[in-house]
Protein backbone atom coordinates (compact mmCIF):
# COMPACT_ATOMS: atom_id res chain seq x y z
CA UNK A 1 0.00 0.00 0.00
CA UNK A 2 2.89 2.47 0.75
CA UNK A 3 3.99 1.49 -2.65
CA UNK A 4 1.26 2.50 -4.18
CA UNK A 5 0.45 5.92 -1.81
CA UNK A 6 3.91 6.86 -3.17
CA UNK A 7 3.76 6.53 -6.70
CA UNK A 8 1.39 9.24 -7.87
CA UNK A 9 3.53 11.44 -5.88
CA UNK A 10 6.65 10.91 -8.15
CA UNK A 11 4.24 10.90 -10.83
CA UNK A 12 3.68 14.42 -10.41
CA UNK A 13 7.14 15.35 -9.92
CA UNK A 14 7.90 13.81 -13.13
CA UNK A 15 5.52 16.02 -15.06
CA UNK A 16 6.77 18.82 -13.36
CA UNK A 17 10.02 18.64 -14.62
CA UNK A 18 9.14 17.58 -17.90
CA UNK A 19 7.35 20.44 -18.44
CA UNK A 20 10.05 22.58 -16.70
CA UNK A 21 12.49 20.84 -18.75
CA UNK A 22 10.39 21.97 -21.91
CA UNK A 23 9.75 25.36 -21.20
CA UNK A 24 14.01 25.96 -21.02
CA UNK A 25 14.20 23.90 -24.26
CA UNK A 26 11.61 26.29 -26.13
CA UNK A 27 12.89 29.08 -24.48
CA UNK A 28 16.18 28.23 -25.27
CA UNK A 29 15.05 27.85 -29.10
CA UNK A 30 13.39 31.21 -29.58
CA UNK A 31 16.96 32.48 -27.79
CA UNK A 32 18.93 30.53 -30.59
CA UNK A 33 15.63 31.58 -33.67
CA UNK A 34 16.10 35.76 -32.06
CA UNK A 35 20.17 35.11 -32.47
CA UNK A 36 19.78 33.49 -36.04
CA UNK A 37 17.20 36.59 -36.67
CA UNK A 38 19.89 38.94 -35.77
CA UNK A 39 22.94 37.41 -37.41
CA UNK A 40 20.91 38.11 -41.13
CA UNK A 41 22.82 37.92 -43.83
CA UNK A 42 24.20 41.03 -45.53
CA UNK A 43 21.79 43.02 -47.61
CA UNK A 44 21.94 42.51 -51.32
CA UNK A 45 22.99 45.98 -51.19
CA UNK A 46 25.64 45.89 -49.04
CA UNK A 47 27.05 42.85 -50.62
CA UNK A 48 26.77 44.65 -53.86
CA UNK A 49 28.85 47.85 -52.77
CA UNK A 50 31.37 46.06 -51.61
CA UNK A 51 31.78 45.12 -55.39
CA UNK A 52 34.69 46.75 -57.33
CA UNK A 53 33.17 49.39 -59.62
CA UNK A 54 35.05 51.08 -62.61
CA UNK A 55 36.33 54.54 -61.82
CA UNK A 56 35.07 54.15 -58.08
CA UNK A 57 31.56 55.17 -59.16
CA UNK A 58 28.61 54.72 -57.01
CA UNK A 59 26.00 55.22 -59.09
CA UNK A 60 24.22 53.49 -62.19
CA UNK A 61 25.66 54.24 -65.50
CA UNK A 62 22.86 56.58 -66.40
CA UNK A 63 23.02 58.62 -63.77
CA UNK A 64 26.82 58.86 -64.30
CA UNK A 65 26.08 59.95 -67.57
CA UNK A 66 23.67 62.65 -66.66
CA UNK A 67 20.83 61.21 -65.95
CA UNK A 68 18.92 63.48 -68.86
CA UNK A 69 17.93 62.39 -72.62
CA UNK A 70 21.77 62.73 -73.88
CA UNK A 71 21.88 59.68 -71.18
CA UNK A 72 18.75 58.08 -72.88
CA UNK A 73 20.70 58.54 -76.29
CA UNK A 74 23.97 57.34 -75.78
CA UNK A 75 22.36 54.23 -73.50
CA UNK A 76 20.13 53.63 -76.16
CA UNK A 77 16.90 53.69 -74.45
CA UNK A 78 15.10 54.78 -77.05
CA UNK A 79 16.22 52.93 -80.61
CA UNK A 80 14.97 55.25 -82.65
CA UNK A 81 16.46 58.45 -81.82
CA UNK A 82 20.13 56.87 -80.91
CA UNK A 83 19.85 55.50 -84.50
CA UNK A 84 19.14 58.50 -85.93
CA UNK A 85 21.55 60.77 -84.02
CA UNK A 86 23.87 58.23 -84.99
CA UNK A 87 23.43 57.69 -88.69
CA UNK A 88 23.08 61.91 -88.68
CA UNK A 89 26.91 62.31 -87.47
CA UNK A 90 27.71 59.26 -89.79
CA UNK A 91 26.05 60.80 -92.93
CA UNK A 92 27.97 64.57 -91.98
CA UNK A 93 31.54 62.55 -91.41
CA UNK A 94 31.23 60.57 -94.22
CA UNK A 95 30.20 64.27 -96.45
CA UNK A 96 33.12 65.74 -94.90
CA UNK A 97 35.63 63.27 -95.03
CA UNK A 98 35.43 60.94 -97.70
CA UNK A 99 33.18 62.90 -100.54
CA UNK A 100 35.25 66.23 -98.93
CA UNK A 101 32.83 68.13 -98.91
CA UNK A 102 33.48 71.72 -97.13
CA UNK A 103 30.75 73.10 -94.41
CA UNK A 104 30.61 76.21 -95.99
CA UNK A 105 30.04 74.83 -99.51
CA UNK A 106 27.28 72.56 -98.10
CA UNK A 107 25.51 75.46 -96.27
CA UNK A 108 25.25 77.45 -99.42
CA UNK A 109 23.85 74.75 -101.38
CA UNK A 110 21.37 73.82 -99.33
CA UNK A 111 20.07 77.25 -98.60
CA UNK A 112 20.37 78.20 -102.58
CA UNK A 113 17.86 74.60 -103.35
CA UNK A 114 15.90 75.85 -99.95
CA UNK A 115 15.08 79.56 -101.24
CA UNK A 116 15.22 78.57 -105.08
CA UNK A 117 12.15 76.17 -104.49
CA UNK A 118 10.14 78.47 -102.01
CA UNK A 119 10.36 80.95 -104.18
CA UNK A 120 9.00 79.27 -107.25
CA UNK A 121 6.10 77.57 -105.49
CA UNK A 122 4.98 81.05 -103.61
CA UNK A 123 5.07 82.02 -107.58
CA UNK A 124 3.47 79.47 -109.01
CA UNK A 125 0.36 78.60 -106.66
CA UNK A 126 -2.06 79.96 -108.93
CA UNK A 127 -0.70 78.16 -112.12
CA UNK A 128 -0.57 74.85 -110.20
CA UNK A 129 -4.09 75.55 -107.94
CA UNK A 130 -2.14 75.10 -105.06
CA UNK A 131 -2.05 77.22 -101.77
CA UNK A 132 1.32 78.75 -101.10
CA UNK A 133 3.79 77.51 -98.87
CA UNK A 134 3.59 78.90 -95.30
CA UNK A 135 6.88 79.88 -94.07
CA UNK A 136 6.93 79.85 -90.53
CA UNK A 137 8.85 82.52 -88.46
CA UNK A 138 11.68 81.46 -86.58
CA UNK A 139 13.24 82.82 -83.71
CA UNK A 140 15.23 81.43 -81.50
CA UNK A 141 15.32 81.39 -77.98
CA UNK A 142 18.13 82.94 -75.52
CA UNK A 143 17.56 80.87 -72.91
CA UNK A 144 19.12 77.19 -73.91
CA UNK A 145 22.13 79.17 -75.32
CA UNK A 146 22.64 80.92 -72.28
CA UNK A 147 22.40 77.60 -70.40
CA UNK A 148 24.99 76.17 -73.07
CA UNK A 149 27.38 78.62 -72.38
CA UNK A 150 27.00 79.11 -68.43
CA UNK A 151 27.56 74.90 -68.41
CA UNK A 152 30.43 75.51 -70.58
CA UNK A 153 32.05 78.03 -68.61
CA UNK A 154 31.50 75.94 -65.49
CA UNK A 155 33.84 72.58 -67.22
CA UNK A 156 36.51 75.26 -68.14
CA UNK A 157 37.25 76.44 -65.08
CA UNK A 158 37.01 73.18 -63.02
CA UNK A 159 39.51 72.43 -66.09
CA UNK A 160 41.57 75.37 -65.26
CA UNK A 161 41.68 74.68 -61.11
CA UNK A 162 42.81 71.24 -61.66
CA UNK A 163 45.97 71.95 -64.28
CA UNK A 164 46.49 74.90 -61.77
CA UNK A 165 46.68 72.34 -59.46
CA UNK A 166 48.84 70.29 -61.49
CA UNK A 167 50.90 72.53 -62.14
CA UNK A 168 51.60 73.73 -58.38
CA UNK A 169 53.77 70.14 -58.22
CA UNK A 170 51.67 68.48 -55.14
CA UNK A 171 50.26 65.74 -57.13
CA UNK A 172 53.05 64.01 -58.89
CA UNK A 173 51.00 60.99 -59.90
CA UNK A 174 47.98 62.99 -61.32
CA UNK A 175 50.84 64.99 -62.93
CA UNK A 176 52.15 62.11 -64.88
CA UNK A 177 48.78 60.43 -65.70
CA UNK A 178 48.16 63.77 -67.72
CA UNK A 179 50.96 64.32 -69.31
CA UNK A 180 50.74 60.53 -70.46
CA UNK A 181 47.07 61.21 -71.62
CA UNK A 182 47.98 64.16 -73.35
CA UNK A 183 50.76 62.76 -74.99
CA UNK A 184 48.71 59.58 -76.28
CA UNK A 185 46.27 62.59 -77.53
CA UNK A 186 49.03 63.88 -79.53
CA UNK A 187 49.70 60.42 -81.23
CA UNK A 188 45.46 59.79 -82.14
CA UNK A 189 45.57 63.49 -83.26
CA UNK A 190 48.56 63.20 -85.63
CA UNK A 191 46.70 59.92 -87.03
CA UNK A 192 43.64 62.04 -88.09
CA UNK A 193 42.29 65.19 -87.88
CA UNK A 194 39.84 66.75 -85.75
CA UNK A 195 36.63 66.29 -87.30
CA UNK A 196 37.37 62.24 -87.88
CA UNK A 197 38.43 62.27 -83.90
CA UNK A 198 35.39 63.96 -83.10
CA UNK A 199 33.35 61.33 -85.10
CA UNK A 200 35.59 58.14 -83.58
CA UNK A 201 34.65 60.11 -79.94
CA UNK A 202 30.67 60.42 -80.95
CA UNK A 203 30.72 56.67 -82.03
CA UNK A 204 32.73 55.13 -78.72
CA UNK A 205 30.31 57.41 -76.19
CA UNK A 206 27.20 55.29 -78.29
CA UNK A 207 28.75 51.96 -77.99
CA UNK A 208 31.10 52.03 -74.92
CA UNK A 209 28.94 53.05 -72.27
CA UNK A 210 25.93 50.83 -73.46
CA UNK A 211 27.70 47.84 -73.74
CA UNK A 212 29.77 47.99 -70.23
CA UNK A 213 25.94 48.90 -69.08
CA UNK A 214 25.31 45.18 -69.91
CA UNK A 215 28.17 43.24 -69.16
CA UNK A 216 29.41 45.47 -66.15
CA UNK A 217 29.26 42.45 -63.61
CA UNK A 218 31.77 41.21 -66.58
CA UNK A 219 34.14 44.73 -66.95
CA UNK A 220 34.29 45.12 -63.66
CA UNK A 221 36.29 42.30 -62.57
CA UNK A 222 38.45 42.60 -65.64
CA UNK A 223 39.10 46.30 -64.60
CA UNK A 224 40.27 45.63 -60.96
CA UNK A 225 42.89 43.23 -61.96
CA UNK A 226 44.05 46.13 -64.76
CA UNK A 227 43.85 48.46 -62.04
CA UNK A 228 45.93 46.47 -59.17
CA UNK A 229 48.28 46.06 -61.77
CA UNK A 230 48.62 49.27 -62.67
CA UNK A 231 49.11 50.30 -59.61
CA UNK A 232 52.00 47.77 -58.80
CA UNK A 233 53.66 48.93 -61.57
CA UNK A 234 53.63 52.21 -60.52
CA UNK A 235 54.73 51.13 -56.97
CA UNK A 236 57.72 49.65 -59.20
CA UNK A 237 58.47 52.87 -60.85
CA UNK A 238 58.39 54.94 -58.13
CA UNK A 239 60.73 52.72 -56.01
CA UNK A 240 63.07 52.60 -59.20
CA UNK A 241 62.94 56.05 -61.24
CA UNK A 242 60.82 58.80 -58.74
CA UNK A 243 62.42 58.19 -55.31
CA UNK A 244 65.47 58.79 -56.68
CA UNK A 245 64.66 62.50 -58.06
CA UNK A 246 66.36 64.91 -55.76
CA UNK A 247 63.71 67.38 -53.82
CA UNK A 248 64.67 70.69 -52.87
CA UNK A 249 63.82 72.27 -49.09
CA UNK A 250 60.30 72.44 -48.15
CA UNK A 251 59.70 76.08 -46.75
CA UNK A 252 57.99 76.23 -43.75
CA UNK A 253 54.72 77.62 -43.99
CA UNK A 254 53.36 80.47 -43.45
CA UNK A 255 50.86 80.90 -40.78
Amino acid sequence: MAEHSENPVESVKEKISEELHGHDSSSSSSSSDSDSDTKKPDSPSSVKAKIFRLFGRDRPVHHVLGGGKPADVFLWRNKKVSAGVLGGATAIWVLFELIEYHLLTLVCHISILALAVLFLWSNAHTFINKTPPHIPKVHLPEQPFLEIVSALTIEINRALVVLRSIASGRDLKKFLIVIAGLWVLSIVGSWSNFLTLFYIVFVLLHTVPVIYDKYEDKIDPIAEKATIEIKRQYAVFDAKVLSKIPKGPLKAKKV
